[in-house]
């Protein structure tokens, strides 16, 4: 959408949702209908192939979904009440889409790829082995990405792998003398001091453990 001005933007957008509408609700319609049957799979890669084949209808679509006010305000200013009222519409009458339409907002914007946003997690332990077990599940919106299942060091193996991904890629900016924006560097000190935390307590665990070791009678 480089090609559109940004003040246009608003109304480019939605002249072509409306010339799709009938098409495009169709579509919802049956992406409504596979989210409540919880095939949220199917849900994302529609709607992913909807943004990569009619991006404005996409982002038409993603912004009335979103309830952004300034979105709604900006298509009543340009085309009018009745046209900012037909996108109200779209958020009360598929609210179940909000969120995939979201993440692949989110995916389109700013060049991701199934965002983790939740970590499903249980617990149980292994008699015979005398050792816990952590099951778990990372989801990006209603998406189950994969399940694991691993004894607390294995999980926390995985965990480094992502740790050293993260100091990799960090190690990588600074050698080219890259920037990392204020709002990624602010959830980054916040992801720092989270993980100092729990490290902190898991410490605490271990020196607990190892006064009285699993298994002793």
């Amino acid at each position: 959408m480089d090609d559109v001005d940004s003040q246009e933007m608003p109304r480019v957008l939605v002249e072509e949702f409306f010339d799709r509408e009938e098409g495009t609700r169709a579509l919802l319609d049956d992406l409504e209908r596979l989210a409540l049957e919880g095939d949220h799979e199917a849900v994302r890669s529609r709607i992913r192939d909807l943004a990569d084949t009619s991006q404005h209808v996409f982002y038409a679509v993603a912004l009335a979904l979103s309830g952004s006010k300034q979105f709604y305000g900006d298509v009543e200013s340009q085309l009018g009440v009745e046209a900012a009222d037909a996108l109200r519409d779209l958020g009360e009458t598929y609210p179940a889409l909000a969120e995939p339409f979201g993440v692949v907002r989110t995916e389109q914007t700013r060049e991701r790829h199934n965002p983790v946003t939740e970590l499903e997690a249980t617990t149980s332990y292994v008699p015979e082995e005398e050792v816990p077990v952590v099951s778990y599940t990372p989801k990006s919106g209603a998406v189950e990405l994969f399940s694991g299942r691993g004894s607390p060091e294995e999980v926390l193996q995985f965990a480094s792998y992502l740790v050293r991904a993260t100091t990799d890629s960090l190690d990588s900016a600074l050698e080219r003398e890259y920037s990392v924006n204020t709002e990624e560097l602010g959830a980054l000190i916040d992801r720092q001091e989270e993980l100092e935390s729990e490290l902190g307590q898991l410490r605490d665990q271990i020196d607990e453990l190892r006064r009285t070791p699993v298994g002793d009678e």
